[in-house]
């Protein structure tokens, strides 16, 4: 009985992956994020509901020219939070211009129940979100105001 219900539950996990490998997570599409002051940065570009849930969970590192992109179909307020983040994170809120419209640097992650953890962000109307390493913020100058081009 446990071996027929070992295999059920292994064939209903197997068969919730899609067949596109786009949306398996395993590739993901990368696009150039340019700053202000020309620094150039390797995005993930995370547009799908699942893809930005998942985000930077998990993640034991983020190197200082790589982040992610996430973007929103249409402008909204999109708050964040840190939910199985391991690292701080930059975060960046661009308006549909690409202007930089609010900050959040050094955001921590959180490390207790989801319940718990706080949002950040999303006071704004945005369309556009950079996650960075801690502290890119600050290394590179940004403010708001500031056009990123991507």
């Amino acid at each position: 009985m446990r071996v027929l219900l070992l295999i059920a539950a292994l064939a209903a996990l197997g068969s919730c992956r899609s067949s596109s490998s786009s949306s398996s997570g395993d590739i993901f599409t990368t696009r150039e994020v340019r700053l202000a002051n020309g620094a150039r940065i390797l995005t993930e570009i995370k547009a799908t509901p699942a893809d930005r849930a998942q985000g930077m969970m998990f993640r034991d590192s983020l190197a200082a020219d790589r982040g992610m992109l996430f973007v929103h179909q249409r402008p909204g307020q999109f708050g964040y939070w840190m939910f199985n983040c391991r690292i701080p994170l930059d975060i960046i809120w661009l308006d549909s211009g690409k202007s930089v419209v609010e900050m959040s640097p050094d955001t921590p992650p959180c490390r207790t129940d989801a319940a718990q953890c706080p949002s950040f962000g999303g006071k704004a109307t945005s369309q556009f979100v950079v996650e960075l390493q801690a502290g890119s913020i600050a290394r590179h100058g940004v403010k708001v105001g500031d056009k990123i081009d991507f």
